[in-house]
């Protein structure tokens, strides 16, 4: 049998839209030869830069919701490996999206007790040693697709030997079975042609969670 193809996804627990898409991503990792290796990116980093840009309930979300999570999952990872990144990010999109109990520090101290992991990874809350650890994961991601883009981050080996990434995609809800398969393998196509950059429509619904 041959190899998994390694698939890298960066991920900030705070986004509706990543938690969809790694849900697919898992779906697609049954129905198709990958394997998926998980990377902590930040929404907080991305945008600190243009807070004064942003409608005020979003730069109040970044700067109150958003950095707490991503320093205790990076203290996790670097403290416990960056194997438990996968289960730690189940456990918070599920607690903090499927249940809505949002991205607050119950929620992750619960999340950390649902894998294992200890709770004095909550010290990490307000500031952390590890930041130009998370800094440098989320650069790792981001300049695979450039400034203009969010969470997730995807990337795959490409045919030349070098990675394809891509931003997203973004679906809702989440496909199953074949219907995984066959968005995966069209995004891989689209993805693969030199010069292509872009597709897009307008979102008339919300995230969909019913069938996580």
């Amino acid at each position: 049998m041959s190899e998994k193809t390694p698939v890298d996804f960066w991920f900030d627990p705070l986004c509706p839209w990543a938690w969809m898409t790694s849900r697919w991503v898992l779906e697609v990792e049954k129905v198709r030869d990958i394997e998926v290796h998980w990377h902590l990116m930040s929404l907080a980093v991305l945008n600190e830069d243009k807070l004064d840009e942003l409608p005020a309930d979003y730069r109040e979300m970044l700067e109150v919701k958003a950095w707490g999570p991503v320093r205790v999952v990076i203290a996790a990872q670097e403290e416990h490996g960056r194997e438990v990144l996968g289960a730690l990010y189940t456990a918070l999109g599920t607690r903090i999206h499927n249940r809505e109990e949002g991205p607050g520090r119950d929620t992750v101290a619960a999340a950390l007790k649902d894998v294992g992991l200890p709770d004095s990874l909550m010290d990490h809350w307000d500031d952390t040693p590890y930041e130009p650890q998370l800094r440098a994961s989320h650069k790792e991601g981001i300049d695979k697709v450039g400034q203009e883009v969010g969470t997730p981050v995807i990337a795959v080996p490409g045919a030349n030997g070098e990675q394809l990434a891509f931003f997203g995609p973004v679906v809702t809800p989440a496909p199953k079975g074949e219907d995984a398969a066959k968005l995966w393998d069209g995004t891989l196509a689209v993805a693969s042609v030199p010069g292509f950059y872009e597709i897009k429509r307008t979102r008339t619904k919300g995230p969909d969670f019913s069938n996580l």
